[in-house]
């Protein structure tokens, strides 16, 4: 069963899709760069336990800086991966931030902003694997990260808006499949 960290003011779900208006002044952020620690972007789960692959299609109305939309795996506020499309000098980048007490940032810049990114995030023991798609069937590595030994994850859909007033995501055909 999914269910909120930080639940937007707006949002709706269907079978296929889950639309949501990021609420404002919203992240995930621990420290690095910026000095600051943010835990109050908006995160649609389930808990699992063991490997996992869970994939989606987002559609979203980038508008402002770092303006984000994606999956996430978490243990807790101080360990987690978020990865999916961040909007950065107006521009669509493919976006992976890694969190042990310290996040990191890496990105790629899509020089053509696509209509929708599909994401693909595998779970092997401790490692995740992040692919993402521009079209839904060839995928590309972004990133391979060390996460956590824990055993039990919290994975599931991720928005925020850092700096603007919101903007709509659409999520579509998330789905788990444990191994």
């Amino acid at each position: 069963m999914m269910q909120w960290l930080n639940e937007p003011a707006q949002w709706t779900q269907t079978a296929h899709q889950v639309s949501l208006t990021t609420d404002s002044k919203t992240d995930f952020w621990r420290t690095t760069h910026y000095g600051f620690i943010r835990d109050n972007g908006h995160f649609f789960y389930q808990t699992l336990s063991g490997d996992f692959t869970a994939e989606v299609k987002i559609t979203g109305q980038y508008q402002v800086l770092y303006d984000q939309a994606g999956l996430m795996v978490r243990e807790d506020e101080s360990t987690w991966l978020k990865c999916g499309i961040e909007y950065v000098d107006e521009v669509q980048n493919v976006s992976a931030v890694v969190t042990r007490d310290f996040s990191d940032w890496s990105v790629i810049e899509l020089l053509l902003s696509p209509e929708s990114l599909w994401l693909r995030v595998q779970r092997r023991k401790e490692a995740i694997e992040v692919q993402y798609s521009l079209n839904g069937q060839h995928y590309h590595l972004l990133r391979l990260a060390y996460l956590t030994p824990a055993q039990t994850l919290q994975v599931g859909l991720m928005a925020a808006s850092p700096q603007g007033d919101g903007c709509r995501i659409v999520f579509e055909d998330f789905k788990i499949t444990q191994s």
